[in-house]
């Protein structure tokens, strides 16, 4: 009897090639939305990234295509709501009938004090981590099953954190963190975390449209997100990373990129860690002042 893999191309240019995809970044022209965009575009894919800033979209846009040999188009939309997310998706299939991989990455965070934190901080948080991404992938069900198969399904990556997973106290000690000293993020993890059983649920309903569904669970990596973290407080940041430093767009790209290629077809409702092993292993660097992206 012949090896199963005797018939089977397993070369890299056949299992890593993203020349044939379609694919939708929301919160596309920042941080790590910007970065698989890039990697994307960079590879031949067709791309679409969204967000609420029209300035920002076209500077990204811009920058990408000089950068080919794929294309960006852009979509302004806010998913704050119900209403915005079905607004992007049909602003989305006025341009393609197609969609391979849509990218739900938009996201936001909130730090405030304990025992003051507002209501609102949980309200917009839960709506954009984990309600527009339940809103964007149902209405855009249609395009992404399209033409899908068990060999080539369609991808759903959802950008959910280590916030999702860690359950240590949030709050920031004197020296401030990702948030200011003495606030937390404590409405960031449960969304995160809510992320992850949603992408399960998905994962768990969508596979028989030849749809994977697998979340990204990011560190620290440069971004708005992080901006504040990583300018005021960086030297703490790097002082619970083993490797001595935080995420660059590379590590996280290429995770994007392997489950977006023929190499992960078979990969669902996973919830990927990618933070160096700081969570895993609470090792300390043992550098001291040599922070470095």
């Amino acid at each position: 009897m012949a090896h199963s893999s005797a018939t089977a191309d397993l070369s890299v240019a056949n299992l890593f090639t993203f020349k044939n995809h379609v694919v939708l970044i929301t919160g596309g022209a920042t941080g790590l939305g910007e970065m698989a965009a890039q990697a994307f575009v960079q590879n031949g894919a067709k791309v679409i990234i969204a967000s609420r800033k029209q300035s920002e979209l076209e500077k990204t846009a811009a920058r990408l295509n000089k950068l080919g040999p794929g294309s960006c188009d852009y979509v302004a939309a806010d998913l704050k709501d119900k209403a915005g997310c079905k607004d992007l998706c049909d602003q989305v299939k006025k341009k393609t009938d197609r969609l391979t991989v849509l990218l739900n990455n938009s996201g936001a965070t909130w730090g405030a004090s304990y025992d003051d934190f507002p209501e609102s901080g949980w309200d917009k948080i839960y709506s954009l981590n984990v309600k527009a991404i339940f809103y964007t992938t149902a209405y855009l069900h249609d395009i992404l099953a399209k033409g899908a198969t068990a060999d080539q399904p369609s991808r759903v990556i959802n950008i959910s954190s280590m916030a999702g997973i860690m359950t240590s106290d949030v709050t920031a000690g004197p020296e401030g963190g990702l948030a200011a000293p003495g606030t937390g993020t404590f409405s960031y993890g449960p969304s995160k975390a809510a992320c992850i059983h949603l992408s399960k649920m998905q994962a768990s309903k969508l596979m028989p449209h030849h749809v994977t569904v697998n979340a990204i669970c990011p560190g620290v990596f440069p971004s708005r997100m992080t901006a504040f973290g990583m300018t005021e407080a960086m030297d703490t940041l790097v002082s619970g990373q083993p490797s001595g430093r935080v995420g660059k767009p590379e590590d996280f790209a290429g995770l994007v990129l392997f489950l977006s290629s023929s190499g992960a077809a078979h990969v669902t409702g996973n919830a990927i860690e990618i933070d160096g092993g700081s969570v895993l292993s609470g090792f300390k660097s043992k550098k001291k002042n040599e922070s470095r992206l």
